[in-house]
């Protein structure tokens, strides 16, 4: 969709933070006051306490417990949506009907139905709206994507992704009620957490899909899912999250006509092999490693730069998820 219609904003963007849980502290929150023309002024969390304590800790000069009173404030303009699931319809709505851009956590919403309606409601909005799947601007998987552009390993034939975790993973983000788990906040489980990032980066490697296909257990603890892309590229995953500690894995392969490209999504490795020789290439992500995306978001936000990740993109993943999960 073209956004140059939309609202023009004055520097610099003035940020709200709906929902400063546990990913705000570190991934994502200190990086909205490390970018030129940015400013966290408010934070809201429903436990007033918890929010005030964010605040002073953080430096943060408001704080709330309601939403809509951050939603008031007049000099936001910009909001970060960072509640679990279920809530980022019903506040994604609000912001677009306040005319605020929006930057949202994933998965956009519970399902792609409700990503729909969010895409609806961006039509008659002034307010912009980025997606929060910030590996696409970490430096590893950029020189991903710029080895398929060059065909370092030739034609991509397919992708084969495993990610197996244990009940108690470490790559998931604990929370005090661990509602992950909880299907009717979280959308479905670990799956619904943790293989977003998975499947943008496949959409962000290899473009539209024709079509998908996908089977789940009754847990919602094994997903396997296969993809056939416009180009002829076809990808096949399985999702498991109740294996042994020891059994542990996340693995992506890109196999080509001259090699393969594997590396760890949650991890920071890729190897490239061609010709049987192996090369490994070890990447540090940022302290804050949502801070490049949030950087390209409030570039977008004030027209310098294209949208990172429209939510047209993001109703692509939501609509993989649902097929994958029988939704």
């Amino acid at each position: 969709m073209d956004n140059n219609h939309k609202l023009q904003i004055n520097t610099p963007i003035n940020w709200g933070i709906i929902g400063c849980g546990n990913v705000t502290e570190v991934k994502s929150g200190p990086a909205f006051n490390l970018i030129k023309n940015s400013k966290l002024t408010a934070v809201m969390r429903r436990d007033g306490n918890k929010a005030k304590d964010y605040a002073l800790r953080h430096q943060v000069p408001c704080w709330y417990s309601n939403a809509d009173d951050l939603l008031n404030h007049n000099d936001i303009n910009s909001i970060y949506i960072a509640t679990p699931p279920s809530s980022h319809l019903q506040y994604t709505l609000k912001a677009l009907k306040a005319n605020k851009n929006v930057y949202l956590e994933k998965p956009m919403a519970l399902n792609a139905t409700e990503v729909d309606k969010i895409c609806s409601a961006l039509k008659t909005s002034q307010g912009k709206l980025t997606v929060a799947h910030y590996r696409r601007r970490l430096p590893m998987f950029i020189k991903i994507k710029e080895w398929l552009q060059h065909k370092e390993i030739g034609e991509v034939l397919f992708v084969d992704l495993k990610l197996f975790q244990s009940r108690n993973s470490e790559i998931i983000t604990k929370s005090e009620d661990n509602w992950r788990l909880n299907k009717s906040i979280s959308g479905g489980g670990y799956f619904y957490d943790l293989a977003p990032h998975q499947l943008d980066l496949m959409y962000y490697f290899f473009g539209d899909y024709q079509k998908s296909e996908g089977f789940t257990n009754t847990q919602d603890t094994i997903v396997n899912g296969i993809i056939q892309f416009k180009n002829g590229i076809q990808f096949r995953g399985l999702w498991a999250f109740n294996v042994d500690k020891f059994s542990t894995k996340d693995e992506c392969i890109i196999y080509g006509s001259l090699g393969e490209i594997k590396f760890s999504t949650f991890g920071n490795t890729i190897k490239l092999t061609k010709n049987g020789k192996t090369k490994t290439f070890t990447f540090k992500h940022p302290k804050h490693i949502q801070l490049p995306m949030i950087t390209s978001t409030v570039n977008y936000f004030l027209n310098n730069t294209s949208n990172p990740c429209s939510a047209e993109e993001g109703l692509k993943v939501a609509t993989l998820m649902d097929s994958f999960s029988k939704k």
